[in-house]
């Protein structure tokens, strides 16, 4: 027999040897788990094409592109509360022609009232009825029976079913990079939606995905769906849904490295390019797909330049492709379109001014020259005195410094109906959703 410390030793030895055993078993029963789960999450979908846009019927346009870098347009307010932080509009036509818009509203971005808001063109008056509240944390609590913290980027779309869907951005723990999306439908054109329910996009952990921009129809029915990721590192992607709302593929666009939000344009049955935000070094990304969207080319910076802020496209009915963007390396000051060229390139694009200048950005603004700026305007568009203040203050409390302002128009979102007519929204001074009626001017 050997000695006591010998003996407990060879206990030890075996005991550690076994609980070594166990998890080498446990981390195998592990993957084994996951990855039977990601395979019955992303079954390779069937091969399909994209649905290109129908042909439509031209319109007058409301004015006539001005010369030079500015567009002549008309304006309204979408939003009606006043008071409020409102950020990320997107938009629908419905079936009679009218519009349908949706953003985030709340104190402040993040906070815990955040509401997703909607208001729909009123055609007999041209004129946009008073906003109501689409989904609140509590209602995608109950649907979804887990916590929510924060609410943001609601995306409206006409599947091709016909139905609405819409897509939520949601977050339970942490910031946005790792937030969700979450998913209603809708089949009387908004007024009553879906019980919400969240996108499984990876098997492991579920997290950091979020949406900006509309999907694109496929020819079997399906959507894709552009997203990006923000947990450890950013990258962008594109989700394959069924008519179900359940994601059944999906593609990295490989070199998207710290580029968000992906605008993706069609421009036949097999291909299309995504543009995306600049995350870092200012420009614009693009990546071009010529398979319907099953590989993606790496990506490249162009020559727009890009401060880190969303972007909006569309496809005109005459093919031509079309970009909304805020067209410098810093800052949200300004908002313009740019056309590519026939070769369908932007890069030596000029912008056309939508709202701000044509110029370097100014140093900042004073609290009263931005309190001057907005009340002018909004005195224009008939807001009365008391919802002013309320705008004005609502702006400061997130553009202002202790001496010094920026403006900011972000985050637009373009549409063309089956008119002819072409439509954008976009977050103006953080305080209203904006409305600009292009008319066809762009074809």
């Amino acid at each position: 027999m050997g000695s006591p410390g010998a003996l407990c030793f060879s206990i030890i030895e075996t005991l550690s040897m076994k609980a070594h055993h166990r998890s080498l078993l446990f981390a195998a029963l592990m993957f084994i788990a996951f990855a039977a789960a990601g395979y019955k999450t992303f079954q390779r979908a069937p091969d399909s094409t994209f649905v290109l846009a129908q042909p439509k019927t031209p319109a007058a346009p409301v004015q006539s592109v001005g010369s030079g870098s500015t567009l002549k347009f008309e304006t309204q307010f979408v939003s009606s509360n006043s008071g409020q932080a409102v950020h990320a509009p997107s938009a629908v036509e419905l079936k009679d022609g009218s519009l349908r818009a949706v953003w985030f509203s709340g104190s402040r971005e993040g906070a815990g009232d955040v509401t997703v808001q909607t208001a729909v063109m009123n055609l007999s008056k041209q004129r946009w009825d008073a906003e109501t509240t689409l989904f609140n944390r509590a209602q995608l609590e109950r649907g979804m029976w887990r916590y929510i913290k924060k609410i943001g980027n609601p995306v409206i779309a006409r599947a091709p079913d016909g139905s609405l869907h819409l897509w939520i951005v949601n977050v339970s723990l942490g910031g946005w990079a790792g937030g969700a999306i979450t998913w209603a439908r809708s089949v009387d054109e908004g007024a009553t939606w879906s019980t919400p329910k969240r996108l499984v996009t990876s098997p492991f952990l579920n997290i950091s995905t979020l949406a900006k921009s509309s999907p694109v129809a496929m020819a079997d029915g399906s959507v894709s769906l552009p997203v990006y990721h923000e947990f450890i590192t950013k990258f962008a992607e594109v989700l394959h849904l069924n008519s179900h709302g359940q994601v059944i593929d999906k593609t990295r666009i490989p070199g998207s490295r710290t580029s968000l939000q992906p605008v993706v344009l069609v421009t036949s049955l097999l291909e299309a390019t995504a543009y995306m935000r600049a995350g870092q070094g200012g420009k614009v990304v693009t990546s071009s797909t010529a398979d319907s969207g099953k590989t993606w080319a790496q990506a490249s910076a162009t020559n727009l330049l890009n401060p880190d802020s969303a972007l909006a496209g569309l496809v005109s009915s005459s093919g031509g492709s079309w970009l909304a963007l805020n067209p410098t390396a810093t800052g949200r000051q300004a908002l313009a379109l740019v056309k590519a060229n026939n070769a369908g390139s932007f890069d030596a694009a000029k912008p056309l001014f939508v709202e701000g200048f044509d110029g370097p950005p100014p140093a900042g603004l004073s609290i009263a020259q931005h309190a001057a700026l907005l009340t002018r305007e909004l005195k224009a568009q008939g807001v009365s005195d008391t919802d002013i203040q309320a705008y004005v203050a609502s702006a400061a409390r997130q553009l202002c410094g202790p001496t010094k302002c920026t403006q900011e128009f972000s985050y637009p979102f373009l549409l063309q109906t089956h008119d002819g007519m072409v439509h954008m929204v976009y977050t103006w001074h953080r305080s209203r959703i904006k409305y600009v009626r292009l008319g066809a001017a762009l074809d």
